[in-house]
């Protein structure tokens, strides 16, 4: 059942285009390169999850971490998300068969329930895109994070989803919504969303109208896309922060895996 939801949550996130590519991937096998060096990496470690669980992380996924990793806490901004519906906070972040971990209500932005260092890992995907001030949530991901720990993002390409219209954000628009300390009820993106998203590969989004509608009531259900990356951006992010970046990929998602070395 939980595929199941998690599948129904891609289609209206991504479209019936993206989950049959994604498809086609599982049944092709891709997984992310030097699978095996990642895993290692993440093996028997504990961590925290923003806004999963993630196809991306199961066993047939391009990533496989799940199975890898001693153990995961999860954290999403509500209690009612139109991906996963009612979540309840607590020891009920079943992530991997019977697999559970803490799931914790709270913004990307303000992770003040956790203690600082308290994981040896982050992981992240499709979720950044939702958050209007993404430096300040990458900022709170690596305090929770030990140092040496890791930071693995993935987000999605916009040559495969319906924010293929739009430009890539700067990084120095990223760096003043941070300064000016940007709130989740953003809207600034609206009108360029209304006028470059494409609807056609967006059907769960309904006509323009109903997308308007539905977008102005971001703040409660976070759909839109706030920002649009690429490698080189997720690059210029974790330089910011002093992060060591070990990989990179570039596919249906873009990728991006750094270190933490500095406290």
């Amino acid at each position: 059942m939980a595929k199941l939801a998690k599948t129904i949550e891609l289609l209206r996130e991504k479209g019936a285009g993206y989950v049959l590519k994604r498809a086609l991937s599982k049944i092709k096998g891709e997984r992310m390169p030097e699978l095996d060096r990642i895993q290692q990496l993440f093996s028997d470690k504990s961590g925290l999850e923003i806004g999963g669980a993630s196809p991306m992380f199961w066993d047939e996924g391009f990533a496989p971490l799940y199975k890898v990793i001693k153990g995961l806490d999860g954290c999403n901004f509500s209690n009612s998300t139109i991906w996963e519906g009612t979540i309840e906070s607590g020891k009920t972040y079943n992530y991997h068969e019977d697999k559970k971990g803490t799931q914790f209500i709270s913004e990307a932005t303000n992770l003040s329930q956790i203690p600082d260092s308290k994981y040896d890992f982050v992981i992240s995907s499709n979720c950044l895109e939702h958050v209007a001030n993404p430096l300040k949530a990458i900022e709170e991901w690596i305090r929770v994070v030990k140092k040496g720990g890791l930071l693995f993002v993935a987000l999605p390409n916009k040559e495969h989803n319906f924010d293929h219209k739009r430009s890539v954000t700067q990084f120095s628009h990223l760096l003043s919504d941070y300064q000016n300390n940007m709130g989740e009820d953003d809207l600034t993106h609206l009108e360029e969303i209304l006028e470059l998203h494409d609807l056609k590969m967006d059907k769960p989004a309904g006509n323009l109208e109903q997308f308007k509608e539905r977008s102005l009531n971001n703040f409660e259900n976070r759909a839109l896309h706030q920002h649009v990356y690429d490698v080189a951006l997720l690059k210029e992010i974790f330089s910011h922060f002093d992060l060591e970046i070990l990989q990179t990929n570039k596919g249906l998602d873009h990728i991006i895996l750094g270190r933490k070395v500095k406290l």
